[in-house]
């Protein structure tokens, strides 16, 4: 079986227990994917499926991009490759759908987080801050000293300033899942995840779980 699969990132809305207590969830259309390639040891050096979401029409794939997914039968947008116990149980054209996954299961999920432009030290880094009173008029959200003075005489690489701030990957792990709703290709997610909405998210098992 295959550990992940691929969605789009729904929005937040929130669900009642049995106890009557309110859980936040996110909800994810995840999926139908279909299967586009299957990696081998022999042939790759490693053993993997690839699998493509999101149909689009063939004037927005190039030549060889359509020729990779002939044998899938459908053109797919989005292509990203899972491990899996056994690779070669999933063929060419398979359908992975939300029932891969089951209510009260621990995944992890990937996403590109919102971008937040040009970020100062204080918002980037969490920085306390200059000093507020004794004629500080201007050092409140400074970075402060970047250098160590003679030794080493230079500033240090990776240190934290000012800079653009976002639009990375971002893996949340071990959140809960909550419900799913296959008839609809819905997850629903205990918790917040990366992301903007209509995000893309990588949807794996959890690898701590």
């Amino acid at each position: 079986m295959v550990h992940g699969m691929l969605g789009r990132k729904l929005g937040m809305m929130q669900v009642f227990t049995e106890k009557g207590e309110v859980v936040p969830v996110t909800v994810i259309s995840a999926g139908p994917c279909v299967v586009t390639q299957v990696r081998v040891v022999e042939r790759d050096g490693y053993s993997a499926v690839q699998i493509g979401y999101e149909q689009v029409a063939a004037r927005k794939l190039t030549k060889p991009q359509q020729g990779h997914l002939k044998g899938a039968g459908t053109l797919v947008r989005v292509l990203r490759e899972f491990s899996a116990d056994n690779p070669q149980e999933h063929s060419v054209g398979d359908v992975i759908s939300a029932d891969l996954f089951q209510a009260g299961q621990k995944v992890d999920i990937s996403g590109n987080s919102k971008g937040r432009g040009f970020a100062g030290v204080v918002k980037r880094h969490h920085f306390r801050g200059g000093p507020k009173t004794h004629g500080q008029s201007d050092r409140h959200r400074a970075a402060g000293s970047i250098g160590a003075g003679t030794t080493p005489g230079r500033v240090w690489k990776g240190q934290k300033m000012a800079g653009r701030m976002g639009g990375k990957r971002v893996t949340v792990q071990n959140l809960e899942v909550v419900e799913v709703l296959t008839d609809k290709n819905l997850i629903l997610v205990k918790g917040s995840v990366p992301g903007a909405r209509n995000g893309l998210l990588q949807i794996r098992r959890a690898v701590k779980g």
